[in-house]
């Protein structure tokens, strides 16, 4: 299933997308899509319904983030090999795990905000991961069995905030709309391998990120497994897996968001965003 919630920020309705492509309300199966729909129980509810008979929605409106109030915004940093030897950095021995203030989610096409005063602003196309059971101290081999879907990521970063600014990573990774997810969320099922998938960035139409999510460091299960170790992940809480090189950190010289201009990216049977870069409003 492809699940979305669509509709004006604050007032998103759920649906689903079918096999044509046709964007569905599920509105009359569920009030959201959240943390009560994300488990088990509401996954079955979901996928009984007959999607042949949800009314289709007309016209093209904004997606919302899909996932309805996310819980925690849980970071993995230098995660590609390729990306920790553009930043300078050895590659790590444990997965890096920072937070991103929930307050920075969006939907995928929605702007980003240059924060005030910012030069360094900076793009990352990352596999999100969805929680949908409970998970605390899970084993590797049963933690795939805790993901609700997969999504499409764009964790945008402001490298002098991180790195120039204390050694905590959060400040620069938080800021009002650096959170761009979705524009579905894709159950498992739809996957062979979710460590196949192809992903890339654009920046103005220009390609800077190719990768693919086979050249993690820690795969999925290993990332659900570890995190659950230092704390209870629960349903709606989502995980952003890393970044493949071609970050504006890496580039000779190092090239950053500038008003203007318009972000493009996506991950292989994840889906698309695009969002144009503006400066911050008060």
């Amino acid at each position: 299933m492809k699940l979305v919630r669509y509709g004006n920020p604050g007032k998103e309705k759920p649906g689903l997308v079918d096999l044509d492509g046709r964007l569905r309300d599920l509105s009359g199966v569920v009030p959201d899509i959240g943390a009560a729909q994300l488990g088990s129980a509401g996954m079955a509810r979901l996928r009984k319904a007959n999607i042949d008979k949800l009314p289709v929605v007309r016209g093209a409106p904004r997606y919302g983030c899909p996932v309805a109030q996310v819980g925690k915004f849980i970071a993995i940093g230098l995660n590609y090999a390729d990306h920790a030897a553009e930043s300078g950095v050895p590659i790590p021995k444990e997965p890096v795990v920072f937070m991103k203030a929930t307050s920075c989610v969006q939907g995928p096409n929605d702007p980003v905000m240059l924060p005030r005063g910012s030069v360094k602003t900076d793009w990352e196309v990352e596999l999100g991961v969805v929680i949908g059971t409970r998970a605390r101290y899970v084993p590797r081999k049963d933690a795939q069995a805790h993901v609700a879907g997969y999504c499409v990521i764009n964790d945008v970063s402001e490298r002098e905030y991180q790195l120039e600014r204390g050694p905590q990573w959060d400040k620069g990774k938080g800021c009002d709309t650096f959170g761009p997810i979705g524009p579905w969320l894709v159950t498992p099922d739809e996957f062979e391998n979710v460590q196949r998938l192809d992903m890339w960035l654009d920046v103005n139409g220009k390609r800077m990120q190719t990768g693919n999510t086979r050249t993690m460091i820690f795969d999925v299960a290993k990332l659900v497994s570890y995190v659950s170790h230092f704390m209870t992940l629960l349903p709606g809480d989502v995980i952003t897996t890393g970044t493949p090189p071609g970050v504006g950190l890496g580039m000779k010289p190092p090239t950053y968001l500038k008003k203007g201009d318009v972000m493009t990216l996506g991950i292989q049977g994840l889906g698309e965003q695009r969002q144009v870069v503006v400066p911050f409003k008060a």
